[in-house]
């Protein structure tokens, strides 16, 4: 069952420690809004911060009613970005868990398939009749059985394979954790979870609203519940989330067409648009793996050098970018290596390299979706989930000899998913498994493809994740050989970068 709790946000230290005291008066409110309303007021009033903090504190109503008019009516809305709230989320559907981590500037940590052993709990969507739930209940019934079955398999591999490991604590966890990574391949997106979600009040607003509107009714219920606590402590800092409250504050509507039907239009007008299109188009780009370079800045090496050079020469960009396009491979190589001669595995490369940025289509798992959706600092879209596409196998799952039923698994996992989408299509992708693929569009500056290739081609991470963003990274360097000399693994740097200087 979904419940969503508040669990900390944003205090003043002065509430926090009159609280401690019991010197905190019975009509004081404690909110973060003091906060927010304080902060606001630093560009206009010229008492020092503490002060005004002070006379936020003393006045909640009218904190309140500063945050209203600054943030929605003056549309400061970075003022709300001052106060932070923390929420646990439990008995929630790993699908809908796709809908809420759509929102790139707050935080997750999600109970995790690899390293928990699941029961068997799922969501079962308020959209389906008898008969539907009736097919979809043994679908996932025959989901748990298979992963519960694969798991038992799998660990007897991994402990055949790796007997050298298992004699501490931290060997065997990692030994049972490569088992239960590979057999939630059979696990289904209905797959019931639980995470603590962080956002600040501006960001939270946003994703509230969004999901309101969302076409999945565990979706539209746990924007109801984020909205319900959040309002608790700071009613005046998500008004766009309340048509009512909205149009008592301001006397009007709120718009909210776009969020509630942009998507369903856009979705129509390519169907449309498309439907007339030629039935094949010509590949294009170069591939790798799953992944394909669709295009790109037209000379990624040179824009970056060129950035860089701008930021350091004090000299105008056609200058730089002359000169860097003027430059050999060579001395492009020696120009990026002694730039980032001192280069840790642990610093972030300078902000010049989001100067070049790729786009990517990529095939994947929904295992593997969610956690390239974990990397914000792109701008990732993807299409819904489709059986025709296949799924990901694991090589464990050929190797423990199970690669045949996990297929024969996912296909009837398809075939009830065809008969649920003639009366449910969005609800129907619940009965769809980890194992199951999308197509994803994703556009990466050259800065987090760094970033992304010391993470996830770390010898620590999943096989999936890895696989793609070795893709993603060879594509790269095959656009950009100077300036992704360095997207590897954190395992990798020390002896790339000695490799480099030799």
């Amino acid at each position: 069952m979904l419940r969503v709790i508040l669990a900390g946000h944003t205090l003043d230290r002065e509430f926090v420690q009159s609280m401690r005291r019991g010197e905190l008066p019975a009509d004081v409110e404690p909110t973060p809004e003091t906060i927010s309303a304080a902060y606001a007021r630093i560009s206009r009033f010229p008492e020092p911060i503490p002060e005004l903090r002070a006379q936020a504190r003393r006045d909640v109503p009218a904190s309140r009613k500063s945050n209203r008019t600054i943030v929605f009516r003056m549309g400061h809305h970075s003022v709300a970005e001052h106060v932070q709230l923390n929420f646990d989320i439990l008995g929630v559907s790993r699908l809908a868990l796709e809908a809420l981590e759509d929102a790139r500037l707050c935080s997750y940590t999600e109970k995790s398939q690899r390293y928990v052993t699941f029961g068997g709990e799922h969501v079962v969507p308020e959209e389906f009749g008898p008969a539907e739930r009736e097919l979809f209940e043994a679908a996932a019934a025959e989901q748990i059985a298979f992963y519960r079955r694969a798991f038992e398999k799998l660990l007897e591999l991994q402990r055949k394979r790796n007997s050298d490991m298992l004699g501490t604590k931290t060997g065997v966890e990692t030994v049972e954790g490569w088992a239960k990574e590979d057999a939630r391949y059979a696990l289904g997106l209905a797959t019931e979870t639980q995470l603590g979600f962080s956002g600040n009040a501006r960001n939270l607003e946003h994703v509230v609203r969004k999901l309101r509107h969302h076409p999945l009714a565990e979706v539209r219920a746990l924007s109801r519940g984020l909205f319900d606590a959040a309002s608790e402590v700071a009613p005046s800092l998500i008004i766009l989330s309340d048509p009512e409250r909205f149009r008592e504050a301001f006397g009007r509507d709120v718009s909210d067409g776009f969020v509630a039907r942009g998507r369903a239009t856009i979705e129509r007008l390519a169907r449309e648009t498309m439907a007339s299109a030629a039935p094949e188009a010509a590949s294009v780009g170069w591939t790798e793996g799953d992944v394909t370079l669709l295009g790109g800045a037209a000379d990624p090496d040179a824009a970056v050098i060129a950035a860089l050079l701008h930021s350091g020469s004090g000299l105008p960009y056609a200058n730089c970018s002359a000169r860097a396009k003027a430059m050999s491979s060579g001395e492009r190589r020696g120009f990026v290596c002694d730039a980032l001669a001192e280069l840790s595995e642990f610093d972030a490369l300078p902000r010049e390299f989001e100067a070049a940025a790729f786009t990517f289509e990529i095939a994947l798992s929904a295992a593997c979706f969610g956690q390239l959706k974990r990397h914000r600092m792109m701008t990732l879209v993807a299409q819904p989930y489709d059986p025709a596409l296949g799924i990901t196998i694991p090589e464990a799952v050929r190797e423990a000899g199970l690669a045949g039923e996990l297929r024969e698994l996912a296909e009837r996992s398809a075939g009830t998913f065809a008969r649920l989408a003639s009366t449910q299509p969005r609800a129907a992708e619940y009965v769809l498994t980890n194992a199951h693929r999308r197509r994803a569009l994703a556009v990466i500056n050259l800065r987090e493809i760094h970033h992304m290739a010391r993470l996830r081609m770390d010898k620590h991470a999943q096989w999936d994740i890895r696989d793609v963003t070795a893709s993603i990274t060879a594509l790269a360097r095959r656009a950009a050989p100077a300036t992704a000399l360095l997207a590897c693994g954190k395992d990798a740097f020390a002896s790339v970068r000695s490799a480099l200087r030799a």
